[in-house]
C-alpha cells in the first residue's frame, strides 16, 4: 500500500502562493498583443500554477482510486468523495464572492449596480458551481467571468468535468488510449499557446473558453494519470528524511523560479512565450511531480502547513482581489505595485490567515462529519 504523498501536497501550496501573488499584480495593466491580452508583470507566468493543479490532480486521482476500483468502489461512491473533498470550500468561496461584492457596492466594472435578483441569482449559481454565460444578467460583475463571485471557481467546474471523465471514461482506458488522448490534447494546447503566446484561457465562455478550457485541464489531467500509472508499478516509495527535505527545497524552488518570470521574447512573436509555456507543462511540472513523488513523505511542519492551506487558499482568496483591484481603481488602474506593496503584502498575510482557519474550523470539520454520516 502506498503512502499518502505530503510533498504533493506541500507543493500545492507553494503553487497556491504563486497564484496569490499573480493576482495582487493583475490589475496592474497589460497590453494587446497578436490579438489576446498579454499582462506585463513580473509574475506573468503564475496563472500556470493551474495547469500543476491539473497535473497534481490527475496523479493523485489515480494514484489514489484506480485500485479502488477492483475493490468494489462504485461511481456513486466516488462522485460522493469528490463532493466531500471539494465542495465546502466552493460553498465558502461562493458565501465570501457575495459578501465581497456587496461591500465593494454590489456594482459591476462600469459602475452599474445589479439588481438584488441578479445577485441572489448569481450566488444561487455559484453555491451549486454552474457557470454564467456572457451577457446573462447573473454576469453581475460584467466581464464576462464563468463565476462572476469568485472567478478562479472556473478551475474547480473543469476539476469536476475532470473528475466525472475519470469515473466514466479514463480510468477503464488501456494505457496506450490514455498516452493517445494525452498526445492529443497536447498537441491542440500547444497550438493554442504557440499561436496565442498564453494559456490564460477556460475562465469565461467568450471566443470558445469551454473548450479551450476542456484542452487546458484535458492535457496534464491525463499526463498526471499516465504518471500514476507507471509510478505505482515501481516499489513504494523510500528516502531518509534529509532527502525528503532537499527534495522538497529543489522542486519547491523550481516552481518559484519558472513561475514568476516575465514574458519571455517579443509580445509580437508570441511563439516564443508559447515554447516556454510548453517547456514548464511537459518538462518542469511532470519532473516537479515525479520527484516529489518518488522521494516519500515528509512530517516536515512547514510542507504539512503548505498542504492543509492550499485548497483553501486557492478557493477563497479571489473575492478579496476584487476588493483590491475596487482600491487601485481596476480596470483604469494608475500607478505600479511599488505604490500599493504594504497593502498587497497584508492582503496576502491575511488570506493565509483565513486560509488557514477556514481549514482547520470550517473544512475539515465539516468533511469529517459528512464522511461520518455518508460513507458507512
Amino acid at each position: 500500500m502506498y503512502p499518502r504523498l505530503l510533498l504533493l501536497d506541500a507543493l500545492r501550496g507553494v503553487a497556491a502562493l504563486i497564484v496569490l501573488w499573480y493576482h495582487c499584480y493583475e490589475g496592474f495593466g497589460y497590453e494587446v498583443a497578436a490579438g489576446s491580452g498579454i499582462y506585463t508583470q513580473p509574475c506573468d507566468h503564475g496563472y500556470l500554477a493551474v495547469a500543476f493543479f491539473f497535473l497534481l490532480s490527475g496523479f493523485v486521482i489515480g494514484y489514489a482510486y484506480d485500485r479502488r476500483w477492483k475493490k468494489g468502489l462504485t461511481t456513486g461512491q466516488f462522485a460522493l468523495r469528490r463532493l466531500i473533498r471539494l465542495h465546502p470550500m466552493v460553498i465558502a468561496g461562493a458565501v465570501l464572492g457575495l459578501i465581497t461584492f456587496l461591500i465593494q457596492g454590489g456594482v459591476d466594472w462600469s459602475g452599474h449596480h445589479a439588481s438584488p435578483g441578479w445577485i441572489t441569482l448569481a450566488f444561487m449559481m455559484a453555491l451549486l458551481l454552474v457557470p454564467c454565460w456572457p451577457g446573462f444578467g447573473a454576469d453581475v460583475r460584467g466581464n464576462g467571468e464563468m463565476y462572476p463571485l469568485n472567478g478562479p471557481h472556473w478551475s474547480l467546474f473543469f476539476e469536476y468535468i475532470g473528475n466525472v471523465l475519470y469515473a466514466l471514461l479514463l480510468r477503464r482506458l488501456p494505457t496506450a488510449l490514455l498516452a493517445l488522448l494525452t498526445l492529443v490534447s497536447g498537441l491542440a494546447l500547444a497550438y493554442s499557446v504557440l499561436r496565442l503566446g498564453y494559456l490564460g484561457v477556460g475562465w469565461s465562455f467568450i471566443d470558445g473558453g469551454f473548450g479551450w478550457g476542456m484542452t487546458r485541464m484535458l492535457f496534464p489531467y491525463c499526463l498526471g494519470m499516465l504518471m500514476a500509472r507507471l509510478f505505482m508499478r515501481l516499489n513504494p516509495p523510500s528516502a531518509s528524511p534529509g532527502k525528503v527535505r532537499l527534495t522538497f527545497l529543489i522542486t519547491a524552488a523550481a516552481l518559484l523560479v519558472t513561475l514568476p518570470v516575465p514574458f519571455v521574447g517579443s509580445p509580437l512573436q508570441p511563439w516564443q512565450n508559447g515554447l516556454y509555456i510548453i517547456a514548464l507543462l511537459v518538462i518542469v511540472f511532470p519532473l516537479v511531480v515525479w520527484f516529489a513523488a518518488r522521494a516519500g513523505s515528509s512530517d516536515s511542519k512547514v510542507a504539512r502547513f503548505l498542504g492543509d492551506i492550499s485548497y483553501p487558499l486557492y478557493t477563497v482568496h479571489y473575492p478579496f482581489m476584487y476588493l483590491f483591484y475596487a482600491y487601485i481603481g481596476f480596470p483604469q488602474t494608475h500607478g505600479t505595485m511599488a505604490d500599493v506593496w504594504p497593502v498587497a503584502l497584508a492582503l496576502v498575510a491575511f488570506n493565509i490567515l483565513l486560509a488557514w482557519l477556514l481549514m482547520k474550523f470550517y473544512d475539515l470539520p465539516v468533511r469529517r462529519w459528512l464522511s461520518q454520516k455518508l460513507l458507512r
